[in-house]
C-alpha cells in the first residue's frame, strides 16, 4: 500500500533529522494519512478511501465529497478517486 493521498497526491518527503550538534542524517517525512469512508449524496452510498488528514478537512469545506471531487484536478486523483468522479458525473447528469 503506498503512502500517497488518493484525493490530493501527497507523498512522502524527504528532509535531515539535525541533532543538537548539528549532525545531519536523512529521514523521511510521511503524510497523515487515514482509511475513510466518504458518502456520495449523488450516489447513495460510501466510498473508501486513504487520504490525508488535511484533505478531510478540505472535503468537509467544499461540502462534501460530490463537491470536492468537481472541482478536483485529474492529475492528482488515485485511480479509484476518478472512477468515483466519473460515477458522480455521470449520475449527475442522468438525473438532470
Amino acid at each position: 500500500m503506498s503512502r500517497v493521498c488518493e484525493l490530493t497526491g501527497k507523498g512522502p518527503m524527504v528532509g535531515n533529522n539535525v541533532s543538537h550538534a548539528k549532525n545531519r542524517t536523512r529521514r523521511r517525512f510521511l503524510p497523515n494519512l487515514n482509511d475513510v469512508t466518504l458518502q456520495s449524496e449523488t450516489l447513495g452510498r460510501g466510498i473508501k478511501l486513504r487520504i490525508s488528514a488535511a484533505a478531510l478537512r478540505s472535503v468537509d469545506h467544499r461540502g462534501g465529497l460530490d463537491a470536492y471531487l468537481a472541482k478536483a484536478k485529474d492529475t492528482e486523483l488515485s485511480a479509484t478517486a476518478m472512477k468515483v468522479k466519473k460515477e458522480i458525473a455521470k449520475a449527475q447528469a442522468a438525473s438532470a
